[in-house]
């Protein structure tokens, strides 16, 4: 009966332990090096699809879906600082040697916390459209302290206008959002589909949590090696200038500026492969 008990009781605790992670899905194909894949806000982690395919020959890929996003189940807040926080226990409890990490928009804000936040466990870093602090991004001398009484960034505000959006229309109304942001309007109603099928207090919650945290002192702690890959404001000049303010406390920075829009990866794919393989075959 001891050993029943006994039995029982690691199972449940084995259960237990898989439980507690519940801030992302992953998908692991490929062999070799690893390499976690975040996607961007709302995505699922199939917007890696074509840049998987292109790496899983030579890595081993774990693409992640965070919680509440293109369907995955949600989880309560914080959530971005539990996803942080699972990250860091999945890459060790899996024992992943200094993993590479690339993130896209969100995805690279997240893998910048991770890096400077664990400078030892994480390997080399691709930042895609992404930066430390979203909120600054047109005024540099902003400070999260000074958003958090303005009624904009108020965290129930939000959630209740993401709810209050119909879901009549939503996925046509987001599709002409998202030509903004990608230029093929088959992407672009993709993109759409997935942020309809996302919990509307998770895209409240994440855009305000990630748009109150500042990173731009931390992550001078970085110790890898770092590609940023920038969309195109306006001008060239203008996007390096803005990423070159983002990223000044970065010590080993690459930043380099696509003819694009947010979605490098899809508008200019062959672009996109040539400088992660040129970057992640450097020294």
């Amino acid at each position: 009966m001891k050993n029943v008990i006994f039995t029982i009781l690691i199972v449940f605790l084995g259960f237990t332990s898989f439980a507690q992670q519940k801030s992302f899905d992953v998908k692991i194909i490929g062999k070799g090096k690893p390499v976690v894949l975040i996607p961007g806000y709302s995505c699922s982690g199939d917007v890696w699809k074509e840049t998987a395919d292109h790496l899983k020959n030579k890595y081993q890929l774990h693409i992640l879906t965070l919680a509440g996003y293109a369907g995955t189940k949600p989880i309560d807040s914080p959530i971005l600082q539990t996803v942080h926080n699972e990250i860091i226990a999945y890459v060790k409890t899996n024992k992943l040697n200094k993993p590479i990490v690339i993130g896209h928009s969100l995805g690279a804000f997240m893998g910048l916390w991770l890096s400077s936040s664990e400078p030892d466990l994480f390997g080399k870093l691709i930042c895609v459209d992404g930066v430390p602090f979203i909120s600054a991004l047109t005024n540099p001398d902003i400070t999260a302290d000074s958003l958090k009484d303005d009624p904009r960034y108020n965290l129930e505000a939000v959630i209740n206008n993401f709810k209050a959006i119909p879901n009549e229309g939503y996925v046509d109304y987001m599709t002409k959002a998202m030509l903004y942001q990608v230029q093929d309007s088959t992407r672009a109603r993709q993109i759409a589909e997935w942020s309809y099928a996302s919990d509307r207090r998770t895209l409240g919650a994440t855009i305000i949590e990630m748009s109150l945290t500042d990173l731009r002192k931390d992550i001078a702690r970085i110790k890898s090696p770092v590609l940023v890959l920038t969309s195109l404001f306006n001008t060239k000049e203008n996007s390096a200038k803005i990423y070159n303010q983002q990223y000044a406390a970065l010590p080993n920075k690459t930043i380099k500026v696509a003819d694009s829009k947010h979605f490098i990866m899809y508008d200019q794919p062959e672009w996109f492969y040539t400088e992660i393989d040129t970057f992640l075959n450097s020294k």
